[in-house]
């Protein structure tokens, strides 16, 4: 999306060059913009990345696992035939793995034999989950930005790397180019104060955060953990909090580079030897001597705080992330328990394992429980058996899985059926997705899942042993939304973009105001046809907005400006909704905020956005009574070249005029281009001459 500049900066142009106008000495950057900056690619020399730009990255690595073949469709449909920097990619597969069917093995098949033919590092069903074997391996490494086509990318910011997810048309694009766009999102701190009690987890911290901040806080944020005793937290309670900034609605969570982050690369590296091409001594000396650190000027959007001391194991649920309790709490529900899991890139390294064994040692779990067992890799169960947790939990009555995703995204056995109960040391619990609408999920960690399984009713770890589940304590936390610093901008003549060939220099049309939050991809383009491949386009312009409201159709027309609410685009990822958007052939849609894949998804696909929520509430103002669709008889233009916004009412009269990002020409020529695939196409064909 192009959302309004962060900075209130005025661009200027020089010789066809973008740069900023404003002194990048003014304020230092945090520790998102400095990796961004790191791998951001044709900067104006003196260009300092900040929030809000648009930027084309070239990741240190990308990851793609059971979707690798459909990415590898599209990467032949832009015509490409040899992939840019096989150094860059990473295939894994880990979400089907227990599926033996011959459909599934053929695709396998396909994926080892692209793999092998274009020279990608690939790991075989077996090998464990993506996300593990990317920080095992060294492709996720602290300092860098690497990103994977699946959403729990998030997770490498537990060792202090930019993780972040792309849909798979930006991973054939990276395989294609080298390298796709990026628009830095706001950047929150989190401030982890105090310490955790003994027997609190990541898992509880992160799902205390869930059900504490659920209004939406951090959505599309990245953020940067902080603390004065950060250092306690272990490395894999980090990599489980940086994964659930997925579930918390971020994305991207990043842990400092601190001295137990050196500490555990150096025990890795006793582990893989010295000459490993990753993670050896000479990678390791470089990132104690240079780690990345935010400057102490650096602006955060806002500051969350929350109180270690005062957490206490907790579980989230049922079908909801959004919803916490401590264990404490539950367990004197007497909620009963059919399935237990201990599975996923959550909470499946050796030490959750352990945790778990040593919670059931010396039990047997519950008659009619059935608690399921999968490491994170093959690697991690092999320490497991080593150490003898893996035995411990089979003796006790523990199903084990091979490593890999499974039931966590429904897949294989042990999925939950109608009217059952299930906790899960996994990251999502929404309805459905772990077998059964029907069913009811909640999540927890290794120790609270594990002690559930044991007593058959979800339970706090101290149960076990006969002691008193501990009291309910109120978890302390804050929120503080922080000013942005003041910044001198630049006489207005300096302050003007150029537009390439093709690009309108001004965009204007009747805004019609859709006055709903959350409007999901179904509601914009129903699901009953997304697996059409043969829509035409006028039947896409016909159902679009369908879901939503039946009477869009006959409220809109060709050039209106659709102006809609906060979280615009939500749910899934198809493509669609963009598209159905443009065959109406309205060029483009304001909002208060977008979900982040559709803002991919719309430019993508050509589709133009900005997000400007002081439109959306002086509409709100004018007109409030809610009305699905609403023509407003108010006239919108984007100047392009001004980098404006400007909005009359139907008297004439000016009620917004407002600064927005410029359109880069690094976006301009994927819209010109007519989307991404557009202008890898382009890429190739230069790149072929």
């Amino acid at each position: 999306m192009l959302s309004m500049n962060s900075r209130g900066a005025i661009r200027s142009i020089d010789g066809g060059r973008f740069f900023s106008s404003f002194s990048p000495l003014l304020r230092g950057q945090n520790v998102i913009e400095k990796i961004v900056q790191k791998y951001s690619v044709d900067l104006p020399e003196g260009k300092n990345v900040f929030s809000g730009d648009y930027v084309t990255i070239r990741p240190a690595h990308v990851m793609t696992h059971d979707n690798t073949w459909p990415v590898a469709l599209k990467f032949k449909g832009l015509g490409a035939k040899k992939v840019k920097d096989n150094r860059q990619i990473v295939n894994t597969l880990d979400h089907d793995v227990q599926n033996k069917s011959e459909k599934n093995l053929t695709k396998y098949r396909n994926i080892e034999n692209f793999a092998r033919e274009q020279g990608i590092d690939f790991y075989p069903a077996g090998r464990g989950i993506g996300h593990q074997i990317m920080i095992e391996e060294g492709y996720a490494f602290p300092g860098t930005l690497t990103v994977a086509s699946d959403s729990h990318s998030n997770t490498y910011g537990g060792i202090g790397a930019l993780g972040t997810p792309i849909v798979r048309t930006d991973a054939a694009a990276i395989w294609a180019t080298g390298q796709t766009w990026w628009n830095v999102p706001p950047v929150a701190k989190v401030e982890l104060k105090g310490v955790l009690s003994k027997g609190v987890t990541g898992k509880d911290v992160i799902v205390a955060l869930c059900g504490l901040f659920n209004h939406d806080e951090v959505l599309n944020h990245a953020l940067e953990f902080t603390g004065e005793y950060i250092d306690q937290l272990p490395i894999d309670y980090r990599l489980t909090i940086a994964n659930m900034t997925t579930e918390w609605g971020a994305l991207s969570g990043v842990f400092p580079i601190d001295q137990t982050l050196f500490d555990f690369y150096k025990s890795r590296l006793s582990r893989l030897g010295a000459n490993h091409p990753r993670i050896n001594k000479q990678t390791i000396t470089e990132l104690e001597e240079n780690p990345v650190k935010a400057d102490d000027d650096a602006y955060y959007d806002k500051t969350l705080t929350i109180d270690l001391s005062t957490v206490e194991p907790s579980v989230s649920g049922p079908n909801s992330v959004k919803i916490s309790n401590p264990a404490s709490k539950l367990s004197a529900d007497n909620i009963k328990v059919d399935k237990a899991y201990l599975v996923s890139c959550t909470n499946s390294r050796l030490s959750d394992i352990q945790a778990a064994a040593d919670i059931v040692k010396g039990h047997k779990i519950s008659p009619g429980v059935k608690f399921y067992v999968a490491a994170a890799s093959s690697e991690i169960q092999k320490d497991a058996e080593s150490s003898g947790a893996w035995q411990t939990l089979l003796e006790a009555g523990a199903i084990p899985l091979p490593a890999g995703c499974g039931p966590c995204i429904g897949l294989g056995v042990g999925l939950l059926e109608p009217g059952e109960v299930g906790i899960s040391a996994t990251n999502r619990n929404f309805k459905g997705r772990m077998g059964s609408r029907d069913a009811l999920a909640y999540l927890a960690s290794p120790e609270v899942v594990a002690a559930s399984a044991i007593l058959g009713k979800i339970s706090s770890p101290a149960e076990v042993e006969g002691g008193a589940a501990p009291g309910v304590s109120t978890v302390k936390t804050s929120i503080r939304k922080n000013e942005k610093p003041e910044e001198e901008e630049v006489a207005e003549e300096a302050g003007k973009s150029s537009v390439l060939s093709g690009f309108p220099e001004k965009i204007t049309g009747e805004i019609v105001f859709l006055d709903t939050d959350n409007i999901n991809t179904d509601g914009i383009y129903p699901g009953k046809y997304t697996y059409q491949d043969d829509v035409p386009r006028e039947t896409m312009a016909e159902v679009c907005m369908q879901n939503y409201d039946l009477d869009f159709g006959s409220k809109t027309q060709a050039g209106d400006i659709i102006v809609a609410g906060y979280n615009f685009g939500t749910g899934s990822s198809r493509e669609q909704a963009a598209t159905a958007i443009l065959a109406r052939d309205i060029p483009m849609v304001v909002a208060g905020s977008f979900s982040n894949t559709f803002g991919r998804n719309a430019i993508n696909n050509a589709l133009l956005t900005l997000q400007i929520p002081k439109l959306v509430s002086k509409l709100r103002e004018e007109f409030p009574e809610k009305v699905p669709t609403r023509r407003t008889g108010w006239k919108f233009e984007w100047d392009v070249l001004k980098s404006t916004v400007s909005v009359k009412n139907e008297k004439g009269e000016v009620i917004l005029k407002e600064k927005v990002s410029e359109v880069g020409p690094n976006l301009q020529a994927i819209i010109v281009e007519g989307g991404l695939e557009g202008w890898v196409k382009a890429e190739i064909a230069k790149s072929s001459k």
